[in-house]
C-alpha cells in the first residue's frame, strides 16, 4: 500500500493507493473514510489500481480550520487535485452517497471515464416539492443529533435511507467495524458539516445528459426512500436503466464479495 498526505486549499488530505491494473478512485459515504470500503477494496486489488481518501474533515485529512466545514465544491477541488497529483488520465469513480454527489459534479470536468453513483445524496435530482422535503429531512436529523445524540441520529438515519442497521442483511464471515472515537468523531463532522453541504448543494441536472454514469442503487434499498429516488431520477434523466447491486444503502461494505462481482460486470460493459 502507498499512502500519502497532498497538501490542498485550506487542508491537508490523507490518501491510499493499492493494488495493479486500471485505477478506480472510490469516493465513501457518510463517515467513511479511507480504510471504510476495506473488504470491498481487497476484492479489487488483484485487477485494480484503487485509490481511497480521508474526505476532508475526516479522520487524518484535517482542514486549517477545523471547526469549519466545507461545500460540496470543495470536496469537488479536493478530489480533482488528488486525481491530478496521482495521475493524469481519466479515471473511474465509484461514488458512495455523498461521495456519489461529489462525483456527479465532477464528473463535467474531464477528469472520470466512468462515474458509478450508488445513491447520491442529491436532492436536486428531485422534483421540487419533493427536493424541498428531503432537505428539510436532512435538517430535522441535524436537529435530532444535536438534541438526542448519535445512537438517535442512526435510527432516523436507518429509516430515511432504509439502512439495516442490526446488521442482518451480512454476508457470512464478515467482520463488522466497530464504532471506534475516531468513526464518532467522523460521524460528527459528517453530520454537522457534509450535511449542511448537502443541504445547499446545487447542480443543474441538464448539466448530466450525456455524462459517463452508471445509477446505481441496492437491491434491498426501499424504492420509497430518498437515496433510492435520487438514483431513479439520475437514470431517468439520463435515459438508461438503473443498476441494482448487493445489498442495500452500504452494500459495498455488507456485501463486499458479491458487491465487487456486480461492480466488475458493469466495468466490462
Amino acid at each position: 500500500m502507498k499512502t500519502g498526505m497532498l497538501r490542498v486549499d485550506g487542508a491537508n488530505l490523507y490518501f491510499e493507493v493499492r493494488g495493479t491494473g486500471p485505477v478506480l478512485l472510490i469516493s465513501q459515504s457518510g463517515e467513511g473514510d479511507a480504510g471504510r470500503s476495506v473488504d470491498l477494496v481487497d476484492q479489487l486489488v488483484a485487477d485494480h489500481t484503487v485509490i481511497t481518501y480521508d474526505r476532508r474533515g475526516l479522520s487524518r485529512s484535517i482542514p486549517d480550520d477545523p471547526s469549519g466545514g466545507a461545500t460540496v465544491e470543495e470536496h469537488v477541488d479536493d478530489v480533482r487535485r488528488l486525481l491530478d497529483h496521482l495521475t493524469g488520465e481519466p479515471v473511474t469513480m465509484l461514488g458512495l452517497s455523498f461521495g456519489a454527489t461529489i462525483g456527479l459534479h465532477l464528473v463535467a470536468s474531464g477528469r472520470l471515464s466512468r462515474l458509478i453513483a450508488h445513491e447520491p445524496v442529491a436532492p436536486w435530482l428531485l422534483p421540487p416539492d419533493e427536493c424541498l422535503g428531503h432537505r428539510r429531512e436532512l435538517a430535522d436529523g441535524q436537529e435530532i443529533y444535536r438534541r438526542d445524540g448519535l445512537p438517535a441520529l442512526l435510527k432516523e438515519i436507518g429509516r430515511a435511507l432504509g439502512i439495516d442497521l442490526a446488521g442482518r442483511d451480512v454476508e457470512p464471515d464478515l467482520t463488522p467495524q466497530p464504532m471506534t472515537e475516531r468513526r464518532t468523531a467522523n460521524f460528527h463532522y459528517f453530520v454537522e458539516h457534509d450535511w449542511t453541504a448537502a443541504i445547499a448543494d446545487r447542480l443543474d441536472p441538464a448539466t448530466l445528459k450525456g455524462a459517463p454514469i452508471v445509477p446505481v442503487a441496492g437491491r434491498t434499498t426501499p424504492h420509497t426512500v430518498f437515496d433510492y429516488r435520487c438514483a431513479e431520477e439520475l437514470a431517468r434523466l439520463l435515459g438508461t436503466g438503473l443498476a441494482h447491486f448487493p445489498g442495500g444503502h452500504n452494500g459495498n461494505t455488507s456485501h463486499p464479495r458479491a458487491y465487487a462481482a456486480r461492480l466488475r460486470e458493469v466495468l466490462a460493459q
